[in-house]
């Protein structure tokens, strides 16, 4: 298993993504001025980033509406040393038609980088029963969100979008939800 470096393998994060209406700009900047609000006060528990970051973006881009079906898979423990100390968190995990592999991670402390659910994400992808077909995850924090794109096809390869965060000045759930737009729109 390797990653990419080449653009080609991950086009889907960038070329020809669907707009985002006035209406739905309004709406995310709400979902964003809520998670800021939930922030002030950690631990954020992945509860919270469900109800307030992933569900409306999911709702968004029409993955509650057929053909998709959602499921949950059983959360995970992960464990960091960090100066000595072990820290834990968890990962849960939904899944959409086995084709898009979402990994919430709640943290009690803002050290839980995305970098380490990147394997754990890859290694619910492998197991994607149809290995013909590309499959996609994304990995977020709340604050925090990446996509992955896997390719078992020859050789296994997979490719990371760029990182988007609601700690920006500017609201980085529009191109987000573009690139969720488009996910939805490949896998219907």
């Amino acid at each position: 298993m390797r990653q990419s470096d080449s653009e080609n393998l991950f086009q889907e994060w960038f070329d020809s993504l669907p707009e985002v209406t006035d209406l739905e700009k309004e709406y995310l900047d709400r979902v964003k001025a809520n998670f800021l609000r939930l922030a002030k006060r950690p631990p954020i528990l992945e509860n919270a980033v469900k109800m307030v970051v992933l569900s409306p973006l999911l709702d968004l881009a029409g993955f509650y509406r057929e053909p998709f079906l959602l499921a949950t898979e059983e959360s995970i423990e992960i464990a960091i040393e960090d100066k000595d100390e072990i820290v834990r968190g968890r990962i849960d995990v939904l899944v959409i038609q086995k084709q898009l592999w979402l990994l919430i991670i709640e943290s009690k402390i803002p050290s839980f980088y995305l970098l380490e659910a990147i394997p754990q994400a890859i290694a619910y992808m492998l197991a994607n029963p149809h290995p013909d077909k590309s499959v996609f995850g994304c990995v977020t924090s709340g604050e925090d969100f990446q996509f992955i794109k896997l390719i078992q096809q020859d050789k296994s390869e997979y490719a990371l979008s760029d990182r988007f965060t609601l700690s920006k000045r500017e609201n980085e759930l529009y191109p987000f939800l573009r690139i969720l737009k488009k996910l939805s729109q490949i896998l219907s």
